[in-house]
């Protein structure tokens, strides 16, 4: 028992809670219902304090004389916020206890109390990454103002991570309907590779339709990575497969949430590092197979993104640790999309892609296939032009022969 007070340790004497208990809800719109508030630390009468202001407040309040019956009382019954007194948690574990306060059940939005001239206090509490810091005493508006942040900042974190884990249990649900259709798909004899195409490609337009992109889009890039690998000398075998998988490249992107990927507008770093997991959802999708086909497009799924000097995503491979195969069709698709239409972007003029992807060499691209590809030029807008978008195409399409020898001597635009 305190020594003020006969009911059980930590708690508010009942006189206090009712002579502060409010005749509505102090903490404003959108807070219907009282939050509910463990107040942690040793000296009793500053927990008391607190716990009498945040009762003013109309929080359910509790409060713990130090962290063992704190965590307990987190393992009885979910919590919205947790106030915690610096002074009463052992120093050189202060920072431990705040990370094991916030991961306790419910994610309670953890409030340190410090002192502002105690530097050590001020830098643990951020090191923690505690919700809100409160001066040692707090006053009542800085109180309500600081729990109010805190307890939507949690809010909105345990929001985003419900959609997290929506978007997920989807991705899981599509997965697993994708790998039963390729199962079936493989116990089909020497016959089902182009019904295996023709359902790649299908899948790969979906995923394409999600973004905006064309069909054509996919048919041109993947015959542009079979151009480059014929150049660089793959087997038919090879090039066929590299051909046949290079469409399911940005098949991740039906794992993104229709919030980020249809965005009007630039995307926050947050954002961006979601679009960036398609990748990884592309190679999980397509990871595991029997199939030689799948398996390579997998890869394509997971490196296409990477950079030759290691400033790509999602893993950030340097040089040849980047698949063959991801560094061909970085380079077919970056071609594709630098001369088509977007709706963020005009079509580039040949002069300009070449010039752009030149810029790129040795950084973004592996130079001798980009060296290779210049070679193939001719060959290659043949297929721009076969496989052109429907109602004319965005750009010229122009010849080779129209530049100048030293943009194309050597396979390697002179660079800006």
């Amino acid at each position: 028992m305190d020594p003020i007070s006969r009911e059980p340790p930590g708690s508010i004497p009942s006189k206090v809670r009712e002579e502060f208990r409010p005749k509505r809800p102090a903490l404003g719109k959108g807070f219907d219902v009282r939050p509910a508030t463990l107040v942690v630390g040793g000296d009793t009468p500053v927990r008391f304090g607190l716990l009498a202001q945040l009762a003013a407040q109309n929080h359910d309040c509790d409060g713990a004389e130090d962290v063992t019956v704190a965590l307990e009382r987190l393992a009885q019954r979910p919590y919205d916020a947790v106030i915690a007194d610096l002074d009463s948690l052992p120093g050189p574990e202060q920072a431990k206890i705040l990370r094991a306060l916030q991961a306790a059940p419910g994610e309670p939005a953890v409030v340190a109390v410090a002192r502002m001239e105690d530097a050590a206090q001020v830098q643990c509490a951020w090191d923690a990454g505690v919700m809100g810091l409160l001066r040692k005493p707090p006053l009542d508006t800085e109180m309500r103002f600081v729990l109010r942040s805190a307890l939507e900042t949690r809010r909105l974190t345990l929001e985003r991570k419900a959609l997290s884990r929506r978007i997920q249990n989807e991705v899981l649900k599509q997965t697993k309907e994708l790998l039963d259709t390729i199962q079936r798909l493989e116990r089909v004899e020497l016959g089902v590779r182009r019904s295996q195409e023709e359902t790649i490609y299908r899948l790969s337009r979906a995923a394409e339709r999600r973004d905006n992109e064309t069909g054509r889009h996919l048919k041109r890039m993947s015959q542009y990575s079979a151009i480059l690998a014929r150049k660089l000398g793959l087997t038919h075998d090879q090039c066929e497969t590299i051909r046949t998988a290079s469409p399911m490249h940005d098949v991740g992107k039906i794992g993104i949430s229709d919030v980020v990927l249809y965005k009007n507008g630039p995307h926050t770093p947050e954002e961006r590092e979601v679009m960036k997991q398609h990748a990884v959802i592309g190679y999980e999708i397509l990871h595991g197979s029997h199939s030689e086909l799948l398996e390579t497009a997998a890869t394509i799924a997971w490196t296409h993104h990477e950079k030759y000097d290691g400033s790509g995503y999602p893993r950030g491979l340097e040089g040849r640790a980047i698949p063959l195969e991801g560094r061909i069709v970085a380079i077919a698709d970056v071609f594709d999309a630098l001369t088509s239409k977007r709706v963020y972007k005009p079509a580039f003029s040949l002069e300009q892609a070449t010039q752009t992807m030149a810029d790129g060499r040795g950084s973004h691209f592996d130079p001798e296939l980009l060296d290779l590809f210049w070679e193939s030029l001719n060959e290659v807008l043949e297929v721009k032009s076969r496989y052109s978008d429907p109602e004319g195409e965005e750009t010229e399409v122009e010849s080779a022969s129209r530049f100048p020898a030293p943009a194309l001597a050597g396979g390697i635009p002179p660079a800006r």
